[in-house]
């Protein structure tokens, strides 16, 4: 009984927050979410605390109150991602310009040309979930992996925004085969690589200089399909007032034929790759997430 109290109070939570900030203008609702964030920040302890020894083992140089400045605004992130998610059903291809521009277009045009898919290697970095929604508004849907929320009524839920534009979620039980039959028919799948995992699913490789558990889930399927792995990452352009969809060329790929050393040095490289992006705006990437709670064999919790 207690649990399906709990399924339905979560359900209308979620169901109230995507209404309300739905209903509310963009002018309105991201000072509103603000808020929220500015709220987050300080009652989500155990959070900010990931948050803020996350940045001291990242940049280890910076002083206290800039640690808490990018944590910040690593909040503020999170409450613009909540307004963009509630204005999915608004977004349209005559009007997403408005909202997002795509950078490097092209260079996504050319993975797919080469025929043999295009793994969409992103993160937990800006609105991430308007980056493939944008790019499905803009006629270019995607397949992407889903880890399904507890929730089975917030899953459902969550599952029709993030479909409205086309896209096509990957559920993760049958992950491995669905990933491999849309790379093989030349379409595109998104893959979250920055999370942390476990010592049977990832390898270690270094992130700002930590060893990080990290899947290795892209290099491997590139390596096995020749699929072009693209960076895309949504930058959020303050200046501009709009994000900035950006795609890099394909990842020149390490092959030297021995494949637990090519997947392992190309999934080093993709870290290097998201490492350069949180540098460069490190208040948009999520913090807060116990990246490095994986540890090595025999080594001492971080957290």
């Amino acid at each position: 009984m207690r649990a399906a109290i709990k399924e339905v109070i979560e359900y209308g939570l979620a169901r109230l927050l995507l209404k309300t900030f739905g209903v509310l203008p963009r002018r309105i609702a991201l000072p509103a979410a603000a808020t929220v964030a500015w709220l987050g920040f300080h009652l989500a302890r155990r959070q900010r605390q990931a948050g803020l020894r996350n940045l001291q083992l990242a940049m280890p140089a910076l002083d206290q109150a800039e640690r808490e400045r990018i944590l910040r605004g690593c909040f503020q992130n999170l409450g613009r991602l909540l307004v963009e998610f509630s204005h999915f059903p608004e977004l349209t291809k005559g009007n997403i310009s408005e909202f997002v521009v795509h950078d490097g277009l092209e260079n996504y045009l050319e993975g797919l040309r080469r025929g043999r898919g295009v793994i969409f290697m992103t993160a937990h970095f800006g609105a991430w979930e308007l980056s493939s929604f944008a790019h499905s508004v803009y006629g270019y849907p995607l397949k992407f992996i889903v880890r399904p929320i507890d929730n089975p009524r917030v899953e459902s839920l969550i599952s029709q925004y993030r479909t409205i534009g086309g896209n096509v979620p990957i559920q993760r039980k049958s992950a491995a085969r669905d990933i491999i039959r849309a790379l093989r028919q030349n379409q595109a799948v998104g893959i979250l690589f920055d999370q942390n995992t476990t010592r049977d699913e990832g390898v270690f490789v270094d992130f700002f200089g930590v060893p990080a558990a990290t899947t290795t889930a892209i290099a491997t399927f590139a390596l096995r399909t020749g699929a072009a792995v693209l960076p895309g990452f949504l930058i959020w352009e303050k200046s501009l007032g709009k994000h900035r969809l950006q795609f890099d060329p394909p990842v020149k790929l390490v092959e030297t034929g021995d494949l637990a050393h090519d997947v392992a040095e190309n999934t080093r490289l993709f870290n290097q790759i998201l490492e350069g992006y949180v540098r460069k705006y490190p208040d948009q990437w999520l913090w807060i997430h116990r990246r490095w709670k994986t540890r090595p064999e025999g080594e001492e919790s971080i957290y």
